[in-house]
């Protein structure tokens, strides 16, 4: 059978690594780097195990007393006139014990056990909330730095097609040479926008991958999303009835006062007296007996006096927490939606009419002055206008995005994508 050729099984394998390289510089979107956060990041991680834990204490809070087993031999004699038998007249008593528990004090325990693990997992959903703005702030970065970089590059293109024209006209005469310099003096500007908005890129994106625990390279890490804002109605009472049903920290509160609440009846059990109930088997000599013992302690000074004041005043306690979070909740709602409001407030003029006035009054100048039409400063100027007015839109979209962040960390869900 003929071996294929070199040639053949390179055009075999180059489309597979090029098509494996492309899948690997796929950009990421919101959701892709969300997972790949969710499934890295060892405090999140830490905060799953540490449930775990509290889920194994389930198992032991539902244990059960281990039963207790006695032996006692005793009335033989030391000096046995009979050698063989020095056990002949011994007593023998195995004895066999189980405290007996009442007022239902293992499934208070496992009832206690339980909401723990459930305040450990609403904790750890609430470290999940702060971690995620953290990631979506960083993830929100890289497109800011993606769209300034790509309107520094779109800049520098314009000004390039418009210093070629302005040398045309220096060689037909038709502007000195000191106008063309000063032209083209002001691309210095546009290429260091360019190199500026290359660098705050890759630092963005190595802020980005590291609280990803993305080892990749940055060359071939990119991200993919929408920058742009939104003309979303929300109304702040339906921002507070969401905060309070999706809150982790909330959730956590409310579980407290419900494990105080198990804890305090569980201190008012273990103040009540638990019988120890056995059994008793006794040899003496060829006579065998049976017996029941019986013993119960005699609650005069420790009635768990401390444990049943302490649970009540956690009661209290977590009440007066959860009252000061929704204060606190409403709060942040409120200022996070203020911010948001506002950011949008100024960015509809842009939208609407500034962008679009400054483009027409960059290219009218432009025209006119390639037709000396104006003059060197009112183009300068128009150029200047331009890229302000957009990198302040692009930097506005920025704040936006931020504040929708913040809103949605001080609502607890998603309420704007």
């Amino acid at each position: 059978m003929a071996r294929p050729s070199r040639r053949a099984l390179s055009s075999v394998l180059l489309p597979v690594a090029f098509t494996a390289v492309a899948h690997a510089q796929k950009p990421l979107t919101w959701e892709d780097v969300r997972e790949q956060f969710r499934a890295n990041n060892p405090s999140l991680q830490a905060g799953q195990t540490f449930v775990q834990e509290n889920r194994a204490n389930e198992v032991t809070a539902g244990l059960r007393p281990n039963p207790q087993l006695s032996i006692i031999e005793d009335e033989f004699h030391v000096w046995n006139p009979n050698p063989l038998q020095p056990f002949q007249n011994a007593q023998l008593t195995h004895t066999v014990t189980q405290l007996w528990e009442r007022q239902h004090k293992r499934q208070l325990r496992v009832a206690s056990a339980e909401l723990a693990t459930a305040v450990s997992a609403a904790d750890a959903q609430d470290l999940e909330r702060n971690l995620l703005f953290a990631l979506r702030d960083a993830f929100i970065r890289v497109l800011q730095a993606k769209s300034i970089q790509q309107l520094a590059g779109d800049n520098l293109a314009y000004y390039d097609k418009v210093i070629e024209v302005n040398r045309q006209r220096y060689q037909a005469g038709d502007i000195s040479r000191s106008d063309l310099e000063r032209v083209e003096l002001q691309r210095a500007q546009f290429q260091s926008d360019l190199i500026n908005a290359r660098v705050n890129l890759r630092t963005a994106k190595i802020q980005l991958l590291a609280l990803m625990e993305d080892k990749r390279p940055v060359d071939r890490f990119d991200v993919t999303g929408d920058f742009d804002f939104r003309e979303t109605i929300l109304l702040p009472e339906e921002l507070h009835r969401a905060a309070v049903d999706a809150r982790p920290d909330l959730k956590s509160a409310d579980t407290l006062i419900r494990k105080a609440e198990a804890d305090n009846k569980l201190a008012w059990a273990n103040g009540s007296t638990d019988p120890t109930i056995g059994v008793e088997y006794q040899r003496t000599g060829p006579d065998n007996t049976m017996g029941i013992d019986f013993a119960i302690p005699l609650r005069i000074f420790d009635r768990n006096q401390g444990e049943k004041a302490r649970t009540a005043l956690e009661i209290r306690r977590s009440q007066q927490i959860r009252q000061a979070l929704v204060t606190s909740v409403f709060r942040d709602v409120d200022s996070a939606y203020a911010q948001l409001d506002s950011v949008r407030a100024l960015l509809r003029p842009y939208r609407d009419q500034y962008l679009k006035q400054a483009a027409d009054i960059r290219d009218t100048v432009s025209f006119a002055y390639a037709r000396g039409g104006a003059s060197l400063l009112d183009f300068l100027d128009a150029q200047k206008s331009y890229r302000d007015t957009e990198l302040n839109y692009r930097n506005l979209i920025a704040s936006y995005l931020s504040a929708a962040n913040q809103l949605n960390l001080a609502v607890g869900r998603e309420v704007i994508q």
